[in-house]
């Protein structure tokens, strides 16, 4: 028993050592694509992102770990497990980051999976299910008009065929960029596609509910689904000081009306419910005429897609009620319907079983924002752990979350993955 008690106290002191070296790692990490002004620049198939994909793939080799790359760019780092018949199970995110972001949206998951499986390796051997550590190759779609290319290449969202002609703003397409790094559909590489039997995203929060609650971590129940319209109202532009305001048609009022009723409903109907006009432009945009014509965005998200309907069809009739009460003409551009993706309830349970064993105080949420996750639910069952993020900032310089956050984060995902491939967990 006494051995078995230091053998415990042994593995555990390892796992507070590989759980310091994340920080470091993502530190390391940060210096591919670093700003000289602050903040990251790590666009998909830039010199940067090559770089780091690169690096990455080198210390997964060192770490014991057998790197690979597919046609993508999609880097998997795999510890083999005994028994071959059982599809792996997968940990990761994505590094390619949005233009001037941070250092943690992404690259967490990626290094946060990297180490764990080094550790499980170090601490208990081979698994019995073969384990992967995943650095997708694009999940912000911030140099190319599509997000998702990387996790959507794996499950045959994305393709080739279908998106390799799509340019950035230089117009250089997506085809060419790859070519450019080594990979590409005529490259040597295997292809994306992969069996997995799960796969568990460890992420900052990129909120502050987490930081204004105390909690250490988030169990994710389901990302939302999300609705966006473009809404184009079609008044009449007249001199602004000899049309008296009872006989205007005045679209930038019934935008504003539009936009209050927006905020109100929201409010109104209560968290988790968000809903957002991100872009207004009116012409002709002068002070001294009134706007003829107005075009706003509208972004609705909910976990439950029978609500996320209701809300934007109720708010949709309310912008129609108001068109014709000011005279107005409109149309509503639906511009995206993404549904909700619930996570897995197994994995769900285990992740918050965990969160308690170990002490740690979580609560169950919804992610507001996209992940790879939501994609790579289609081939497996998914899960996903927040850590809190400093004052809810992400995309942004400022982006941090605390090193004891990340060191929970770290433990949660390790032992899930534990469980996954050591243990009784069997999804």
């Amino acid at each position: 028993m006494q051995d078995s008690a230091e053998s415990v106290e042994e593995t555990q002191q390892l796992l507070d050592q590989y759980s310091e070296r994340l920080p470091q790692m993502l530190d390391w990490l940060s210096q591919f694509g670093r700003d000289p002004e602050g903040g990251v620049t790590r666009l998909l198939y830039s010199d940067a992102w090559l770089e780091a994909q690169q690096a990455l793939s080198h210390w997964m080799e060192q770490e014991g770990l057998e790197a690979s790359f597919d046609q993508t760019g999609n880097l998997a780092g795999r510890l083999e497990g005994t028994d071959l018949s059982l599809s792996p199970a997968a940990a990761g995110s994505h590094i390619d980051t949005v233009v001037n972001g941070g250092s943690f949206d992404g690259a967490l998951g990626v290094a946060a999976a990297a180490l764990a499986l080094s550790y499980l390796q170090k601490a208990y051997g081979p698994p019995k299910r073969t384990l992967i550590a995943l650095s997708l190759c694009e999940e912000e779609g911030s140099r190319f008009p599509l997000a998702y290319w990387g996790s959507g290449s794996i499950t045959g969202i994305r393709s080739w065929e279908a998106d390799g002609q799509l340019a950035d703003k230089d117009g250089i397409t997506l085809l060419d960029a790859a070519r450019r790094c080594g990979f590409g559909p005529d490259s040597l590489y295997r292809i994306p596609s992969m069996k997995l039997q799960s796969y568990v995203e460890l992420h900052i929060e990129q909120g502050f509910v987490l930081e204004k609650m105390g909690q250490q971590a988030g169990v994710v129940s389901a990302i939302v689904g999300q609705h966006r319209y473009e809404i184009h109202l079609q008044g009449e532009a007249n001199h602004a000081g000899t049309t008296p305001m009872r006989w205007r048609k005045d679209a930038l009022a019934a935008a504003s009306q539009m936009i209050a009723v927006t905020r109100e409903a929201a409010l109104l109907a209560g968290d988790p419910l968000v809903a957002t006009v991100g872009s207004v432009s009116s012409a002709p945009g002068v002070s001294n005429v009134v706007a003829g014509s107005v075009t706003f965005t509208l972004d609705i998200r909910h976990p439950d897609d029978v609500v996320l309907q209701q809300f934007a069809d109720e708010l949709l009739r309310r912008f129609i009620h108001i068109a014709d009460t000011e005279g107005i003409r409109l149309a509503a551009a639906e511009r995206l319907r993404a549904a909700a993706v619930p996570m897995h309830g197994r994995i769900v349970r285990e992740l918050e079983h965990i969160c308690q064993k170990r002490g740690l105080e979580s609560r169950m949420m919804p992610s507001g924002a996209g992940h790879d996750a939501q994609i790579l639910s289609v081939i497996c069952p998914t899960g996903m752990i927040f850590v809190p993020s400093r004052h809810g900032i992400s995309h942004n310089p400022a982006e941090y979350t605390e090193p004891e956050a990340l060191k929970g984060g770290f433990k949660i995902l390790t032992d899930m993955l534990y469980q996954l491939g050591y243990g009784s967990v069997d999804l």
